[in-house]
């Protein structure tokens, strides 16, 4: 009897262990955002109270429509151009952008209406994040989980209609989903800009991580 009952107080021990672990493994990577996110992103952020923009119930962050809660722009899915976006330290390699898609389970998804690769303008560029230690930079469920790792200088590089085009990370900054101004097009140079719900994995997708490149001299195929 004294047996068993040691057992069972190792089996709960263990699964209380496993528990907690388990927990650790989940909420670690979105506390340690948080602290990121307080310095690096410190001058341009904007706070956002938990659960300020699910009222109504989940929202479906794998269509691009979702993002942003003040925009009526309407993401159509027919007549899509390709092009394609790589970025080396995140080990991101030709994967494909659609131009006003909306699923961002099939591709990245460029937002309707902002300027094209290479323009005078600004390329908005939506990508899906998970949790990061599920990171797959060829899976678009969690191709942009890790952009938050990047920094001033880093390079992104596009190719458009034959054309590579090369970008370096100006800044970085985060916004509520209601702060569309960062669709706002640049009439000073060709930028392309880089956004996906911080932090990475959390239910409640509370903020906007924005990643803005501007254009260097390009070079022809």
């Amino acid at each position: 009897m004294r047996g068993s009952k040691l057992v069972i107080k190792i089996i709960a021990a263990l699964s209380a262990l496993l528990g907690i672990l388990l927990l650790i493994y989940i909420f670690f990577p979105i506390i340690s955002y948080e602290l990121l996110a307080s310095s690096k992103f410190a001058t341009y952020l904007t706070p956002v109270p938990i659960g300020e923009f699910v009222i109504g119930g989940p929202v479906d962050y794998t269509k691009a429509s979702n993002w942003f809660a003040d925009s009526d722009t309407k993401f159509e899915s027919s007549g899509i151009k390709y092009y394609t976006i790589s970025i080396p330290k995140l080990n991101i390699e030709d994967m494909t952008v659609s131009v006003g898609g909306e699923d961002l389970g099939d591709s990245l998804i460029q937002y309707p209406g902002t300027a094209l690769p290479g323009k005078v303008g600004n390329a908005v560029i939506f990508g899906h994040s998970i949790l990061p230690q599920f990171y797959n930079p060829k899976d678009y469920m969690s191709i942009f989980s890790t952009l938050p790792t990047l920094d001033d200088g880093d390079e992104i590089n596009i190719n458009f209609d034959g054309i590579s085009y090369n970008f370096v990370v100006e800044n970085m900054f985060e916004v509520k989903p209601t702060d569309i101004e960062i669709l706002n097009q640049n009439s000073d140079g060709a930028y392309v800009t880089l956004v996906t719900c911080t932090p990475p994995g959390h239910p409640l997708r509370p903020r906007r991580l924005v990643v803005r490149a501007k254009l260097v001299p390009v070079s022809i195929n």
